[in-house]
């Protein structure tokens, strides 16, 4: 499959993003031939909750959902901060709403439940946010991996790689 041409918005945490989740997810893209960019409400080099660094392509307030086939909430402690942040909200819906690609993982579908865009669709997501998610109208499934239409939900950073994989073929189809 090659996802030349297709381009990608990896949203991460301020601090404290998922490794596995952003590094795996990424390299599962690239790999099929897809452009990344990088995303966050912080610029310079943000470290993940294993050490690993990255530094923002763009600041998430500039960010539209316009300009990619797929935006990508990562998971981690860190992503919390999203959970009620209006530019990630919007972000969310906006490409919703334009029929892109919106996935999350870890604790990050909350920022899909919370953006209103989860409703009457099956999700996973970390166990944590399990009640958040259904109070929100989703379909809780507790799987690695849940694809509903156009949106794509990863349980944890041991679903990373089969996470990156699910986008690569919506992408692809």
């Amino acid at each position: 499959m090659s996802l030349e041409g297709k381009k990608v918005l990896l949203v991460i945490a301020p601090g404290n993003f998922r490794d596995e989740e952003y590094f795996d997810t990424k390299a599962e893209l690239e790999g099929e031939g897809a452009s990344v960019a990088t995303a966050s409400s912080a610029s310079g080099e943000i470290t993940g909750m294993l050490g690993g660094k990255a530094t923002p392509d763009i600041k998430l307030g500039d960010a539209s959902a316009g300009d990619y086939d797929a935006v990508v909430f990562v998971g981690g402690t860190g992503s919390a901060a999203y959970f009620n942040d209006e530019k990630a909200l919007e972000l969310a819906k906006s490409a919703f709403e334009a029929g892109k690609i919106v996935a999350a993982i870890c604790i990050a579908p909350s920022i899909l439940a919370n953006a209103g865009i989860l409703k009457g669709k099956k999700a996973t997501a970390f166990s944590s946010e399990q009640g958040n998610l259904e109070g929100k109208g989703a379909e809780y499934t507790g799987e690695d991996v849940t694809r509903d239409g156009r949106i794509i939900t990863g349980n944890g950073p041991n679903a990373a790689k089969g996470f990156g994989q699910e986008i690569a073929r919506a992408l692809s189809g």
